[in-house]
C-alpha cells in the first residue's frame, strides 16, 4: 500500500514541477539574458549529474581521469559517440591494468 502512495506522491510532484511554470509564466520571455540562461540549464544539470559519476565509477581517480581525457579529446575531434565511449572505457580499463 505504501508503494502506491509513494508513486502517487512522485507523480504529483513531477506534474507540479512541469505545470507551475506554464501557470505563472504566460507571457513570452523577451529578455535575452533569461533566454540564454534557460537555454544552458539542461547542459549544466547533465554535467552536474554526469561528472561525479564518472570519477566515482572506476574506484580510482587516475583511471577515471585517463578515460575522461580520452573521451574529451575524441569528442573534440567529432568522433562518433560509440567510438568515444569505447575508447574512454578501453583507456580506463588498460590504465587500471597497469596500476
Amino acid at each position: 500500500m505504501m508503494t502506491a502512495a509513494y508513486i502517487a506522491v512522485m507523480a504529483v510532484v513531477t506534474y507540479m514541477i512541469r505545470m507551475i511554470p506554464f501557470t505563472f509564466f504566460t507571457k513570452k520571455i523577451r529578455s535575452q539574458f533569461v533566454k540564454s540562461l534557460l537555454y544552458y540549464i539542461p547542459y549544466a544539470v547533465l554535467s552536474t549529474m554526469t561528472i561525479p559519476a564518472i570519477f566515482y565509477s572506476t574506484g580510482n581517480y587516475i583511471t577515471a581521469a585517463v578515460g575522461t581525457a580520452a573521451a574529451m579529446i575524441l569528442a573534440y575531434f567529432d568522433f562518433p559517440l560509440i567510438v568515444v565511449a569505447l575508447a574512454a572505457s578501453s583507456s580506463a580499463f588498460v590504465t587500471g591494468l597497469f596500476i
